[in-house]
């Protein structure tokens, strides 16, 4: 599959690679293909939040208009995966519990999927589907996790993690101890989640939004007992994901087993207020942080316990607390981490997954600090910065953080900072700077490319990878152009076809160093292959070794430069119209010997208005170690939608459920605020642009993750410096400062 098939024209060096094609309309996304016979499914959720359905008037649906069938539990084919996992066989074996759409008549949430009306139009499978009727057997259903945090009985610990001693921080010159709430806030991609299936025969073919194609295909291939070899799936492009296209959602089950029973293709596409019951969220969370010092700035202790809500059917964790055990050098650290079991949809991980929220308790509290000691945030943070991972006492592969403090406070104005809060006005506002930290995983998995050098001179590669944003398609252009001396407009990056070698899923930062290794790996072996091939059919390179040719921008070159011929001539006289490589890169194999993180550090500058309490961002300045910098453009794109979306957790994003019928209140783009332009300030982004090759040969490291992390304290102790109010419930509204 060609992503680049929309784009022929020249493009500038620093344009993306796709971005003729989605600023066109000619991108296709997964809801957008039709293939002949099409259908139409669409989802009757359930309107009680637990339970179970007595029964399901499906006869005036029935007879609706263009309709072909209702699945529900009552006559839904048998799925093999949904069978109970058999662990003596295989003790890690996934259970699909909750996930098992039209297994039985039990309803675990409100808006669950419990019905699919397929018809031959959109339109008339909604209509079907409002006719559908439901009576429930109801039962009581808790979904408040203000009322249950503290209770032991709903709570599920995760295990604790100490060293040295627990509450040392008590015991220090200056401490505090504060609390921190963070709401749930809802996946709201541009692009809704959308699966069509076909079948034919025992062959499935599947197009699917997903951060991760081959995942979907082995996932598909064990629940309907297929080969995977006969399932495909196809992703062309990404609209958005953050996350809630890591997994395999109740849609992508319901639309094979439609197709299935059809015989049919069928199409099922989520609308926006099922986008808020069914793919998932970031859960919401309760912070206690107990932080001290000594009166010079040094950390003696941190206290770090968090709990947050996961579905009452399974289980979901990120970990929120383990970011106080390792970003800064403290000798005594003590966090706790639980789970709160609630009747709700599954959470999901959501961009920055645990230190986006981690942060936001310790960064917050570590502003605090910082107050009561009277010394600059920023000096603190230098004061207390950890040479060596605390835990492990391994080295970084690299870390610029003290680089990304001097970059950013240099832009931001940080001397103009008020040191006592509320002090500084401009044009009748109140001024406030602040900053936060940001922190994230940067290692490496396994990756396979495909390489086919043609006589052309052009490069095509291909790994079975997405692209929800990043730019991973410009990136690997870039990548492949730079090792082959070759024209970018020469170089293409198909991707998104589990056809294509195996390519990682695309979360958690590791697609460029995963895929780009790869990539590298596919290069170098051609390289190699062509010394060879220049050996066995050039005269004059025949008396010649393999370590006797250069190869620089096309060419081959004698060492003695007696003789260069270009890679295009070269396989003419051999008679081979391209050459194919293929070449797997390994994951990160030093674990064991170093630290891997890619790190941040934000700035604001903002204004808040003295009597309506309304925050203006005048400012945003991120700086970020994330090694080599492959393609400005996107990576900048990177830093800025992470800023984006860290202000909505700050200022804007909330999900409020009725409790009396566990159902979302404002699900919706009227009531659910994301940042609009209007929201959004100038920005500044700065890299330290330092290759990390530990890590991988590409240099990079992850930018994703740590573009978003560290935002939203960033503002709110901004606040505090421009008022004197400590916020510490997310968001932070005028409300909340009047």
């Amino acid at each position: 599959m060609d992503t680049n098939k929309y784009n022929d024209s020249i493009f500038a060096d620093d344009d993306r690679v796709d971005g003729l094609a989605k600023v066109t309309g000619k991108a296709k996304f997964s809801a957008e293909f039709k293939p002949a016979g099409l259908t139409y499914g669409v989802f009757v959720c359930s309107t009680i939040a637990k339970g179970a359905i007595k029964q399901m008037d499906i006869q005036d649906a029935k007879k609706a208009p263009g309709v072909l069938d209702i699945i529900y539990y009552l006559n839904c084919p048998e799925v093999p995966g949904f069978k109970p996992a058999d662990r003596t066989k295989n003790p890690n074996a996934r259970d699909f519990t909750g996930l098992k759409v039209f297994h039985n008549n039990m309803v675990v949430s409100n808006g669950q999927p419990i019905a699919l009306v397929v018809a031959d139009t959109f339109e008339r499978a909604v209509h079907a589907a409002s006719l559908v009727k439901v009576d429930y057997i109801k039962e009581n259903a808790e979904t408040d996790f203000d009322k249950n945090k503290f209770n032991d009985k709903l709570l599920k610990p995760r295990p604790d993690y100490l060293r040295k001693e627990k509450d040392a921080w008590k015991n220090a010159e200056v401490s505090l101890e504060e609390e921190y709430t963070i709401p749930i806030e809802t996946h709201n991609p541009m692009e809704m989640h959308g699966t069509i299936a076909v079948w034919e025969g025992e062959k499935l073919t599947v197009y699917d939004k997903s951060q991760g194609p081959k995942g979907v295909q082995g996932e598909l291939a064990r629940l309907f007992a297929l080969d995977e070899k006969n399932v495909k799936v196809i992703t062309e492009f990404v609209g958005g994901a953050f996350g809630s296209a890591l997994r395999s959602w109740p849609h992508v089950h319901a639309a094979v087993i439609a197709a299935k029973k059809l015989n049919l293709p069928v199409k099922v596409t989520l609308n926006r207020e099922q986008m808020f019951t069914m793919v998932g969220y970031r859960p919401q969370c309760w912070q206690k942080v107990g932080i001290g010092a000594s009166k010079d700035g040094k950390l003696t202790g941190i206290a770090h316990h968090a709990i947050s809500n996961t579905s009452s059917y399974e289980d979901f964790s990120e970990g929120i607390s383990s970011v106080s055990q390792y970003l800064y050098d403290c000798p005594n650290v003590f966090t706790t981490y639980k789970l709160l079991p609630l009747d709700v949809n599954t959470p999901t991980w959501m961009r920055g997954p645990g230190p986006a929220s981690g942060c936001f308790g310790l960064e917050s509290a570590l502003d605090e600090l910082s107050y009561k000691l009277n010394i600059d945030p920023i000096e603190l943070r230098i004061i207390n910065n950890a040479e060596l991972h605390p835990h492990s006492k391994l080295p970084w592969t690299t870390k610029f953080l003290k680089e990304c403090y001097a970059l950013g406070k240099e832009k931001i104005g940080w001397s103009k900072r008020p040191t006592v809060p509320g002090s500084l006005k401009e044009d009748g506002m109140l001024v406030g700077y602040g900053m936060a930290v940001g922190v994230f995983g940067a290692g490496r998995s396994a990756a396979t490319a495909k390489g086919i050098l043609k006589m052309d001179g052009s490069l095509l590669l291909q790994s079975a990878v997405s692209d929800m944003g990043p730019g991973t398609t410009t990136a690997m252009v870039k990548i492949g152009s730079e090792q082959m001396g070759l024209e970018e407009k020469k170089v293409r990056f198909e991707l998104g076809d589990t056809d294509f070698p195996t390519g990682p899923t695309q979360g958690g930062s590791g697609s460029a160093t995963a895929v780009g290794s790869a990539v590298i790996a596919v290069c170098d072996a051609m390289k190699q292959s062509l010394k060879e091939m220049a050996i066995e059919n050039i005269a004059a390179f025949k008396a010649l070794k393999a370590d006797d040719i250069k190869y620089e921008n096309g060419k081959l070159i004698a060492a003695n430069n007696t003789a260069s011929i270009h890679f295009m001539d070269l396989l003419k006289e051999a008679g081979k119209p391209e050459l194919q490589v293929s070449k797997n890169s390994t994951g990160f194999a030093q674990r064991d010997k170093y630290a891997t993180n890619s790190f941040s550090v934000h700035f604001v500058k903002l204004h808040v208005h003295p009597v309506t309490g309304v925050i203006k961002l005048k400012h945003i300045v991120s700086a970020a170690d994330a090694g080599k910098i492959i393609s400005e453009k996107t990576a900048r794109s990177q830093m800025v939608g992470g800023a984006v979306g860290g202000i909505g957790m700050a200022m804007t994003e909330e999900t409020l459920l009725d409790h009396r019928y566990g159902r979302y209140i404002n699900s919706n783009f009227v009531d659910y605020h994301v940042p609009v332009h209007a929201d959004v300030p100038p920005m500044d982004i700065v890299f330290t642009n330092q290759p990390d090759y530990i890590i991988s040969p590409t240099g990079a490291k992850g930018i994703g993750e740590i573009a978003l992390v560290g935002v939203a304290p960033a503002i709110l102790n901004a606040v505090y410096n421009a008022t004197g109010k400590r916020v510490r419930d997310l968001p932070v509204t005028p409300d909340k400062l009047i």
